[in-house]
């Protein structure tokens, strides 16, 4: 066996992608350049390191499960509320995350609260968090059905251990006292531990409407708010004014 089918059998047990599919090029190169062995070593390995994070970002963005892609730097920043523009360098940052610390986009529909907050979780994926979107009446179907089939501890974990959750779209859509306890549990596995963004449109004095029992409501408040970025994104809204 010559040596360049060597390496492309070690590369492939190695699961080196770059090296495996390019290493007669880079060994030409090499060649034509009187690169030295250990710069073309290193060169290589640089570039299957480069390979490797950026289809890791790929690879957190895909498994985020948002409704669909937007940068930060796809917003419209000028057309945001103005506390959103002025704790907008803040949470991109991604300091928020880094912290344990949570997000509330709260205000009136239309003002773009969901494309921030996929945005935030986007750059969230691209720096290396682990991040999982989800709305939230299909969030609470989801541990109704995991309750039911008594395997709830599947999602308990990924409660626990993702950097970052995204519920979107909070007082849309009211939902039973079951699916109320069930949400402040698992939200409660994150409190001061893991970040979570939420959107809504409700107040938060509107928040009993959905949780139902105002203890419930008091320690929900209380948890999400905690050294958080309570964004007032009550505004004009974008689809009205495209319309």
């Amino acid at each position: 066996m010559n040596t360049i089918k060597e390496i492309k059998e070690y590369a492939k047990y190695l699961k080196l992608s770059y090296i495996s599919n390019n290493i007669d090029k880079e060994v030409e190169i090499a060649e034509t350049l009187k690169l030295p062995a250990s710069q073309l070593v290193c060169d290589l390995l640089k570039k299957e390191s480069n390979l490797r994070y950026e289809n890791g970002k790929i690879s957190r963005i895909r498994q985020a499960n948002l409704p669909y892609k937007k940068y930060l730097d796809e917003l419209n920043v000028e057309r945001l509320p103005i506390d959103a523009k002025e704790k907008l360098n803040s949470m991109k940052s991604m300091d928020f995350v880094k912290n344990g610390q949570n997000i509330i986009l709260a205000g009136n529909p239309g003002t773009g609260k969901t494309h921030l907050a996929i945005g935030l979780g986007v750059e969230a994926a691209m720096q290396g968090f682990k991040v999982r979107y989800y709305t939230v009446p299909t969030l609470i179907n989801t541990l109704k059905e995991l309750k039911s089939q008594r395997n709830l501890l599947s999602i308990q974990h990924q409660f626990e251990s993702i950097d970052l959750i995204i519920l979107d779209e909070l007082g849309y859509i009211s939902f039973d006292k079951e699916g109320a306890e069930l949400l402040f549990t698992h939200l409660s596995l994150r409190a001061e531990r893991k970040s979570t963004i939420i959107t809504t449109n409700l107040k938060f004095d509107k928040w009993q409407t959905i949780f139902h029992d105002p203890i419930m409501t008091a320690a929900v408040i209380d948890r999400l708010t905690f050294k958080s970025f309570v964004v007032n994104m009550n505004g004009n809204s974008y689809r009205l004014q495209n319309n």
